[in-house]
């Protein structure tokens, strides 16, 4: 037996209280509470059908997902079963392209994390939030994968509390008729400044591309399908749940602060969220929402390290990253891949002293972000197409099959073809869109390297002839429970 036989499995020790936490924390992103501010300015009240339109889209991507790696239980991510349904290349660059995602997002955060931390306490030097995040995070990580959950669990249940509470404080407004600067608050304020399309078609578009970056994330449930107690109970469960959450946190959200204060008095310079709960007499409401918004980086952060080692991992059991990273602690935490990915969010570090704008870079970060993202989604549609064409036995034996599944990955291709579209029409944007390239690039060069070594291949037949194994047995499976119920 080799000794990549011989290593310790990741342990299924997520909970479906943690999975379900972890799949809403990775819904709302960080973009709602800073972006949307940006987004209602440039978009006005239209800003509500793109995020349910891309809420609408991104589920079928989830359902597509969640089909895929219950097909066969082997699959530990999105990037497994893409190299098995693609070829090898699919599964070296989807893998690395997520750590990318998640590394850049990363590095964004621990900025965030650390000019939010000088709202408290402005004299105190930035590096030193940054670099405490960064070590805090990688002690929640190191010990268990139980000791993630939990901490995901609790950042994801204050993104929760704060937006529904601006919701209920919205609402009440709204009843009682509360009025600010001569504006009543009403429901009408979503219509009487200029119609629900008030910046025309092309202010519509340019609403996509924050908002893209609000769901970035979602996907993240995927991730931790190799360490979830039950996935075949609580994978469906928690992408099931998707529509509702983007109704209520987004779609609802949304309508309440559009409708206690027209869309023309919000900027992009400020928190949406702020401006709801200091209207309503809350004492020290920016502090309140800064609180909200750090932990909401945090969450994002730690989400990134935990995706970020697991992939690697991954990535390493076929031989597409050192063999060093596949290798897990005594608690079966991959310990070296964890530590890989915290040396790359020590970069932040740097960025907090560079010169320029900060709006300017954190428009830049997160549309390379939103690019490579939107890349891997593509990546599970695509395979999800392969899988129907080639094994049409294990589709039909599904018990979560994608709805639409013939004719749906192809919308939400196209969408997202619209998207890389609208991405051309700022001129901030359309800089991201030429430079994210490069990183293909790079990869390319990697994997032409890497397929010249003959023990990359004996690595990666070894892990694929694993993966069939399984396959079989549920083809097996599959022919014999009709067998039995006859």
């Amino acid at each position: 037996m080799s000794s990549a036989t011989q290593q310790p499995h990741l342990e299924r020790a997520l909970s479906s209280r943690h999975i379900q936490l972890i799949a809403i924390g990775g819904a709302i992103g960080t973009g709602l509470f800073m972006g949307s501010g940006k987004t209602i300015s440039v978009a006005g009240p239209a800003v509500i059908f793109v995020y349910m339109l891309i809420g609408f889209m991104l589920f079928f991507v989830m359902r597509a997902m969640g089909e895929l790696l219950l097909s066969n239980t082997e699959y530990k991510n999105f990037s497994d079963f893409a190299g098995d349904l693609l070829g090898p290349w699919a599964s070296y660059f989807t893998g690395w392209t997520y750590w990318f995602c998640w590394v850049v997002t990363g590095i964004a955060d621990v900025v965030a994390i650390a000019h939010y931390v000088s709202f408290w306490w402005p004299d105190l030097p930035l590096w030193i939030p940054a670099v405490s995040c960064v070590v805090l995070l990688l002690a929640l990580n190191l010990p268990t994968v139980r000791a993630f959950g939990e901490t995901e669990f609790w950042f994801a249940l204050i993104k929760i509390v704060a937006i529904l509470a601006l919701i209920v404080v919205g609402l009440v407004m709204i009843i009682t008729g509360f009025e600010t600067d001569g504006a009543r608050a009403s429901v009408s304020n979503l219509w009487a400044h200029g119609g629900m399309f008030p910046t025309g078609f092309m202010g519509f578009v340019a609403g996509f591309q924050i908002a893209v970056f609000a769901f970035v994330g979602i996907e993240l449930v995927g991730a931790t399908a190799a360490e979830a107690k039950d996935p075949e109970v609580t994978l469906p469960r928690a992408v099931n749940s998707i529509p509702v959450r983007i109704l209520v946190f987004y779609v609802g959200a949304l309508i309440v602060l559009m409708a206690v204060r027209p869309w023309t008095t919000y900027s992009a310079a400020e928190s949406p969220f702020v401006g709801m709960f200091a209207l309503a007499g809350l004492v020290g409401a920016a502090g309140v929402v800064n609180f909200v918004v750090l932990t909401s980086a945090t969450s994002s952060a730690n989400s990134g390290i935990y995706s970020t080692s697991r992939m690697v991992y991954g990535l390493a059991q076929e031989g597409d990253a050192p063999k060093a990273f596949g290798r897990l602690s005594t608690r079966r935490v991959p310990r070296n891949a964890l530590l890989f990915s915290c040396m790359f969010l020590l970069a932040g570090v740097v960025l907090l002293y560079a010169e320029g704008s900060v709006a300017a870079a954190f428009t830049m970060v997160t549309t390379v972000s939103a690019l490579c993202f939107m890349f891997v989604w593509s990546i599970i549609l695509i395979s999800y197409i392969v899988y129907r064409r080639r094994r049409p036995q294990v589709h039909a034996a599904s018990a979560f099959k994608m709805p639409g599944g013939t004719f749906m990955p192809w919308v939400v291709l196209a969408f997202f073809g619209f998207v890389l579209w609208a991405l051309t029409t700022q001129p901030d944007t359309r800089t991201a869109l030429l430079l994210t390239p490069l990183w293909f690039a790079v990869l390319g060069a990697g994997y032409l390297v890497l397929r010249r070594n003959p023990g990359h291949a004996a690595l990666r037949a070894l892990h694929e002839a694993k993966v069939r194994q399984e396959l079989e047995d549920r083809h097996a499976a599959a022919e014999e429970a009709p067998a039995l119920t006859r």
